[in-house]
């Protein structure tokens, strides 16, 4: 289906809308026996779960504004190319990473794909205790597998070069990014809001000229180094899981950018959960256990990534950058060990900075996580993102000393018995 012009889809709508679809009749059944019921809950799209004879699917259409806003802060529709042409090559680039795409139409802006079940939001499942088996190396191995694979490093140049020029059109999600996560929470921007007790320690971090520009020098790196192809947005809100099962969606903001920028935005949501973890308790030490095994979730992403990027480093080096021919060719193969631990060493340092304003901008910013909001309690509330502030800043401004992902979440659990309000 596409029409001459745009209209979004309703429950009710969209039988009738989509019907004639022959990957929704394969997957879902005949249209007569759909119910379809709308549960996006996100900032941005309408979603909706389609259920059927045959099966149920996912269809999910851009609003032509911020749905977290409404109709004042418009947004055009083509974010659904960009998350389309991110799912596939995702798929490709790790397969079965992500769900499988059934059908796009761009003037609808809409992408029909699998339905993910028993699965349910990671982040949700973390803020219930759930733990989920496999969980730090798998996302670890995704990470590694989509940016290694979208680089110089691997693609063809002219592969590579027009999927720049292409997700290059993504002007306005990335001017979210650029603006809500670097920038709008170190000042008095008008969408901010915070927690009332957090008043002090974001006074005194908005007058930390070192830490602003620490804020400036990363939002350079993400505006003008074209490294990869990122997720964009990759938190445990952009994760489905079950028990022993993880999956990856809504790359909408997919982009070229740094390749520490995707690893460090996914340990900053890890940290906060651990850091909300006490604002959850009904007895005190209750969550310690999951606090535990959160941060060795941290550790093992980490160390899957540098695993399996060195591994793809190995093996799968056919692009542009660092090629064989000048190192393994030439029998010096030390030389690529060295240029290799050169770059995870560069990666390292880029994604303990995005950490740590990732960490600010979900607690000062407008976009908060359900992991602080869901503690009813102010007092509780504030003292678990008090904590939260106080990492980033010193990931923001240490970034260069600070020596293993084992020093990250000792700083955690050292913060975690501190009082920074």
């Amino acid at each position: 289906m596409s029409a001459e012009t745009y209209v979004a889809l309703t429950p009710e709508s969209l039988p009738a809308r989509l019907g004639g679809l022959a990957a929704l009749r394969e997957k879902v059944g005949p249209p007569e026996s759909w119910q379809v019921r709308e549960v996006g809950d996100g900032n941005l799209n309408l979603v909706f779960i389609v259920t059927g004879a045959a099966g149920h699917a996912v269809v999910k259409q851009a609003l032509p504004y911020v749905r977290l806003v409404g109709e004042s802060w418009p947004l055009p529709l083509k974010r659904s190319f960009f998350e389309y042409n991110a799912l596939i090559r995702q798929e490709a680039r790790d397969p079965g990473s992500v769900p499988a795409v059934w059908h796009f139409d761009e003037v609808q802006a809409i992408v029909v794909m699998e339905y993910l079940t028993p699965h349910v939001i990671l982040r949700q499942a973390l803020i219930a205790g759930r733990q989920v088996e496999g969980l730090g190396r798998r996302l670890g191995e995704f990470c590694a597998r989509t940016l290694f694979r979208g680089s110089d490093l691997s693609m063809p140049a002219a592969e590579r070069k027009a999927d720049l020029a292409l997700f290059a059109g993504n002007v306005e999600l990335c001017d979210i990014t650029e603006n809500l996560v670097f920038s709008d929470p170190y000042f008095a921007a008008p969408m901010n809001r915070h927690t009332p007790g957090l008043d002090g320690i974001v006074a005194r971090l908005r007058s930390d000229l070192s830490l602003k520009v620490a804020a400036q020098h990363l939002k350079m790196a993400f505006t003008s180094r074209a490294e990869t192809m990122l997720h964009g947005d990759l938190h445990t809100g952009s994760i489905m899981v079950t028990d022993t099962e993880t999956r990856v969606i809504d790359p909408e903001f997919a982009t070229y950018g740094p390749m520490g920028f995707d690893v460090g935005m996914l340990i900053a949501n890890f940290l906060m959960a651990h850091f909300s973890q006490p604002g959850h308790e009904t007895a005190p030490g209750e969550r310690a256990g999951q606090q535990d095994w959160l941060l060795s979730v941290v550790e093992t992403i980490w160390r899957t990534f540098v695993a399996e990027f060195s591994h793809l480093w190995r093996t799968e080096r056919r692009g542009i950058l660092y090629q064989a021919s000048l190192y393994e060719d030439q029998g010096h193969g030390l030389a690529a060990e060295q240029a290799l631990a050169d770059l995870i060493g560069r990666i390292w340092v880029d994604m303990l900075g995005f950490c740590g304003v990732e960490m600010h901008r979900r607690i000062l910013g407008l976009a908060h996580n359900a992991d602080f909001e869901r503690i009813a309690d102010e007092g509780r509330r504030a003292a678990c993102e008090a904590r939260a502030l106080a990492m980033g800043r010193q990931l923001m401004l240490g970034a260069g000393a600070i020596r293993g992902i084992g020093a990250v979440t000792a700083m955690a659990r050292r913060m975690d018995k501190e009082d920074h309000l």
